[in-house]
């Protein structure tokens, strides 16, 4: 089986591009990829796909917009920043999906949308809804009431979550790197990508390491556990480089790019 030529028949995708991929390394929103990505994700949808994006960021641009210098590390910091940021965020991708007269709606989640049933309900329907009408669902974590006990921690892990709220096709994670590799790049120049991995076992999960960016929260560990969830539900997942958001075409055209986890049950 051509496990690539089938991505082409994928319908309904959630894209996670993460904070390293939004933001300049002081903190500030790279506008111009974000002017990008919306600008792929709007041709999707012309194509006929149904996208949901989750998109992170709202700490680090709070704590831009604060002119802060560095991460807030108390919950009541991260919250405020959280609140200034999502605001930013929304206005931005509501400004340049308005040039494509695609409307968009801001999902917030706690982890306890999982875990109670009603909520959970609640979320797919909601989902459901703005996609029969057209709209891209725009998803974060909500950081401004989120506690340890009800924090999701990661927008990989809130991905995997989303695409089986979703019933999701595919979930595509836009990151710093361009793919799973089999040693770590930035310190391996030898390091080989894995353009397919059929079986998430323990030497995939031991290889992922668990280094995360300074701005965010996610590194390649959180990306191969939501792998795993996204498996539970026979989603496939792809992990691939943000830096030309128009690779999105590539993939789902079927080329090889990034790293594809065939979920179980399509394999």
């Amino acid at each position: 089986m051509n496990y690539r030529e089938s991505l082409q028949h994928k319908k309904r995708i959630v894209i996670k591009i993460g904070t390293s991929s939004l933001t300049f390394p002081n903190g500030r929103l790279n506008l111009t990829r974000i002017e990008h990505l919306v600008h792929v994700l709007a041709t999707l949808k012309q194509q006929g796909k149904e996208v949901v994006l989750v998109s992170s960021g709202s700490i680090a641009v709070g704590v831009g917009k604060l002119g802060l210098k560095k991460r807030p590390s108390s919950i009541p910091g991260k919250q405020a920043a959280a609140a200034i940021g999502q605001a930013v965020l929304a206005k931005i991708y509501r400004k340049f999906f308005d040039t494509y007269n695609i409307h968009v709606g801001q999902v917030l989640l706690t982890y306890d949308v999982i875990t109670d049933r009603e909520k959970h309900v609640n979320a797919e329907n909601t989902f459901a809804k703005l996609l029969e009408l057209g709209a891209v669902p725009i998803v974060n974590e909500n950081d401004t009431v989120a506690t340890d006990e009800i924090e999701i921690g990661d927008n990989d892990r809130l991905s995997a979550m989303v695409a089986s709220i979703c019933k999701a096709d595919l979930l595509i994670m836009l990151s710093d790197i361009d793919g799973f590799f089999d040693a770590d790049p930035r310190k391996n120049p030898n390091a080989k990508r894995i353009p397919i991995i059929t079986k998430v076992d323990e030497n995939v999960s031991a290889s992922a390491g668990s280094a995360g960016s300074s701005f965010g929260t996610g590194g390649m560990s959180t990306k191969i556990t939501a792998v795993q969830i996204c498996h539970t539900d026979n989603i496939d997942t792809i992990i691939a480089n943000a830096d030309e958001p128009e690779i999105l075409y590539n993939i789902l055209q079927g080329h090889d790019l990034g790293t594809l986890f065939v979920a179980p049950k399509n394999v």
